[in-house]
């Protein structure tokens, strides 16, 4: 999320938002813009509006149960679009991203972050991982596209990607 630089009017959209606690953040960050998340769990919409209740209802949170593979309709282009350990379910993940770029303004960033988790993961996983996703964002048509690594255990891999040609 740090990597997304997001400003107080950014409009951003997290794919897969899980219990909610990235848009909660990004919520604080983007308290004059709009933050928009998608996630195909019940349960986990219900978590995420129960601990985003204050922005639901300055208007500033949307959170809907939908899924990347059938994404809603959206009023406008966003700044910036996150992805947390989402892309492994995606199908079709080029076709995807491609559908993603169309979403974000010119000029627009997109951060896909991978953590591996269980048996076996290691740093090497997640770098391996981090390249395969900013080869998919290139193919999708990002530019600047780059990967940069957390240093946790084990490591964060997040392919960036900048959306030079626009919708």
């Amino acid at each position: 999320m740090s990597l997304l630089d997001v400003r107080p009017d950014d409009r951003v959209l997290e794919i897969g938002f899980g219990a909610g606690l990235a848009i909660l953040q990004l919520s604080r960050i983007a308290r004059e813009g709009y933050v928009c998340g998608i996630d195909h769990s019940e349960l986990m919409l219900r978590q995420a509006r129960r601990r985003n209740a204050a922005g639901i209802r300055r208007g500033v949170v949307d959170l809907r149960l939908a899924s990347v593979d059938a994404l809603p309709a959206f009023d406008a282009p966003f700044d910036k679009i996150l992805a947390v350990n989402a892309v492994l379910f995606w199908t079709e993940p080029d076709a995807r991203f491609a559908q993603l770029r169309h979403l974000l303004r010119p000029g627009g960033l997109i951060a896909v972050a991978h953590q591996p988790r269980g048996p076996g993961a290691t740093d090497e996983t997640s770098a391996t991982r981090g390249r395969e996703i900013a080869a998919a964002l290139t193919r999708a048509g990002f530019s600047a596209v780059r990967v940069e690594t957390l240093h946790l255990r084990p490591a964060v891999a997040c392919a960036l990607g900048v959306n030079a040609a626009g919708p």
